[in-house]
């Protein structure tokens, strides 16, 4: 752990940044160990996305006289609390200022340190969901350890990623980057170090901090990735535009920004998904699911030519963020789950029937069941699930380790700066409540916070400390030094790292899934 200077805790912590000085509030430590950290609610980066700003580019917050409160989390731009759907705790909070930035440090004064690691992290929901206010995300613990840490906000669904021919594309994807510009500029002040900085992100987090990595107007505001979870976002903009004129069809405006301007956010949350839904409805479930797998999200990080500039995985392929050291992985069962009320309509239906349903190839499926007895042992609803999981998560992670590679190779052959390695993991340690290592499963581990609220509901009453402890002192050391403690990927050894209770390293962790890239497990 890095040496920290006491401080004054009956004082509360004050920072200045450059808009103006924040007031935060000191915490006990986490778990009883180590000095205290504080925290700093709802600074915001940006002024508020709305009236005129609304569809509009962020622009920066202007300077405050005196000094501003900083102890209590800022709106969101998540405007209703999603707790029937996502596993995580992730309240919305009423209000227009909703992007700001929470800074947890262990070291509120840039004199009292020689500048420690920083960890910025970007929640997931879908792009469309989710929330920076989440206690899960507090950085007590990585306080402790001696890494500063930030979560952003960022606006969501259509108001963050529609396309609007008379607005800017990706207001979304401009919001992470002034947020990450704020952190350059301000985090110094903070105890932290800008030449540090890891972004990090679970779901569609993870989605946003491999778009940032190959990005390359992203290039110089970070230096390291932490992907949990992620799948790329990438959206193609004919879909984008089919999405935004069904949206002002169904409204009954003009597909234009002052037509967009004339709803309601709560309008907008209504329509936007049925707005995403094929001209002859939904659908059956198994067919919405192929869908899903082989279009990906509706709104996202949009391909516009100029800030996200090309695919995702052909920036990588290119070369983009190779000299960044990158950490990624996947839960062994994301979605698998997500048919488990269907188990006794499905009990008699053939599996491989059912995934030919959900878009797998004839071809595919007997190099799938091979790769992967486990899920040929599954009952039709399980093994379904856990296509669902591989089809979109698992071949994530296989996808952008090749492009990598390929990236290196590019690299290399140009005669660039040598690229800088990647490491793989899983996350195999399966929830006493559901079953599987689901979706989120993994995020209270990462932050070494099984002491928050709604643990149990995920994890159980007595989730295993040893695999918090040790899976986030990992993530520490990679944050710490852009190096991870185990060995790292590459195309001969594919070594992964599996956290479960006991954790191993094992050879080739997801060589199960490339069956669905159509290669040799």
């Amino acid at each position: 752990m890095t040496e920290q200077t006491v401080f004054d805790t009956t004082v509360a912590p004050e920072v200045r940044t450059a808009a103006g000085v924040v007031r935060g509030l000191w915490r006990s430590p986490r778990g009883g160990h180590g000095l205290p950290s504080a925290a700093f609610h709802g600074i915001p980066f940006a002024e508020a996305p709305v009236g005129p700003l609304r569809f509009a580019a962020p622009v920066p917050h202007a300077p405050w006289e005196g000094v501003r409160d900083a102890i209590e989390m800022g709106p969101t731009p998540q405007r209703q609390t999603l707790a029937e759907i996502t596993l995580i705790p992730e309240p919305s909070i009423e209000g227009d200022s909703t992007l700001n930035v929470n800074v947890f440090t262990p070291t509120p004064a840039s004199a009292a340190s020689a500048g420690l690691p920083v960890m910025v992290y970007i929640h997931g929901g879908g792009y469309t969901a989710g929330s920076p206010a989440s206690p899960w995300y507090d950085g007590a613990s990585f306080n402790r350890d001696g890494v500063v840490t930030v979560s952003i906000s960022y606006r969501l669904g259509f108001d963050g990623f529609g396309c609007i021919d008379d607005a800017p594309d990706n207001r979304g994807v401009l919001d992470w980057l002034l947020a990450l510009e704020w952190v350059q500029q301000n985090i110094a002040a903070f105890g932290g170090d800008p030449e540090r900085v890891t972004i990090s992100g679970q779901s569609a987090g993870g989605g946003a901090v491999l778009t940032l990595l190959g990005m390359e107007a992203a290039q110089h505001l970070f230096t390291g990735v932490y992907c949990i979870s992620g799948a790329v976002g990438d959206v193609q903009r004919p879909r984008a535009q089919q999405l935004a004129r069904r949206l002002a069809e169904l409204a009954g405006v003009p597909a234009t920004r002052e037509g967009f301007a004339s709803l309601s956010e709560e309008r907008i949350l209504e329509l936007q998904q049925k707005a995403q839904e094929p001209a002859d409805g939904p659908g059956k479930p198994l067919e919405m699911l192929g869908r899903m797998i082989a279009e990906g999200l509706a709104l996202g990080p949009m391909i516009d030519g100029e800030l996200v500039q090309r695919a995702t995985l052909e920036s990588f392929k290119l070369g983009v963020g190779a000299d960044k050291p990158l950490v990624l992985g996947a839960t062994d069962d994301e979605f698998s789950m997500a048919l488990d009320e269907a188990k006794g309509k499905l009990r008699f239906i053939p599996k491989s029937f059912m995934l030919g349903k959900a878009g797998l190839a004839k071809a595919k499926r007997k190099a799938y069941f091979a790769a992967n007895p486990d899920v040929a042992r599954r009952d039709t609803a399980g093994a379904v699930g856990r296509y669902m999981t591989d089809a979109m998560f698992r071949t994530a992670v296989l996808k952008v380790t090749d492009a990598r590679e390929a990236g290196a190779a590019a690299a290399a052959k140009s005669g660039a700066t040598a690229s800088a390695p990647t490491w793989v993991y899983r996350f195999s340690w399966a929830s006493p409540v559901y079953k599987y290592a689901m979706h989120c499963l993994d995020v209270p581990f990462f932050f070494d916070c099984l002491d928050s609220v709604k643990i149990d509901a995920v994890a159980g009453a007595n989730p295993p400390q040893a695999l918090a402890d040790e899976l986030h002192a990992e993530a520490v050391a990679f944050v710490s030094t852009g190096v991870a403690p185990w060995p790292k990927y590459t195309d001969n050894a594919r070594a992964t790292r599996v956290f479960d209770v006991p954790s191993s390293v094992i050879a080739d962790g997801y060589g199960g899934v490339r069956p669905l890239l159509g290669a040799a497990a």
